[in-house]
């Protein structure tokens, strides 16, 4: 069974590009998960949990970049507490590709700072992979995997 998916691999991955090059830079696509993710980056600063709950799926895959995992209810529970505080979410680059009906993949590069009880002076760069789902008609954040980037040189 193992090999039979080692060997499908790159045909899967054939797929997704082939999907990918075939569908058009659609603007109203693009707007819907910038909205969308506009409106997690503002439910997540204002730590309000009926925000939080409305912009997350109930499968939320969220993986730190320090390598701590959370799911909805443990990363909702650190941000409504306060334990994990945000001041900060600013993007050097954001950019939304269609993966299949109601798929969506964000990439992008962020300045993030903050606080939490792992870090209480986080001022971080990341580079962020990111997952959107269509449920019941709108844009859900069901993942986040981030690296950490050394902070850009002073121009």
């Amino acid at each position: 069974m193992k090999s039979t998916l080692l060997r499908l691999l790159p045909f899967l991955a054939l797929f997704v590009t082939a999907l990918h090059a075939a569908a058009p830079a659609n603007p109203a696509f693009q707007a819907a998960l910038r909205a969308a993710d506009d409106e997690r980056v503002a439910a997540i600063l204002s730590g309000n949990p009926a925000r939080l709950d409305a912009i997350f799926s109930e499968d939320l895959s969220y993986t730190h970049s320090n390598g701590d995992f959370d799911n909805k209810a443990t990363y909702l529970k650190k941000l409504v507490t306060g334990s994990t505080k945000y001041s900060l979410y600013q993007y050097t680059d954001r950019s939304f590709t269609a993966l299949a009906p109601g798929l969506a993949m964000m990439n992008a590069r962020i300045k993030i700072k903050g606080q939490s009880e792992a870090s209480p002076q986080l001022d971080i760069y990341l580079s962020v992979l990111a997952l959107f789902r269509e449920e019941q008609g709108k844009w859900r954040f069901l993942a986040w995997q981030s690296a950490r980037l050394p902070a850009p040189a002073a121009k």
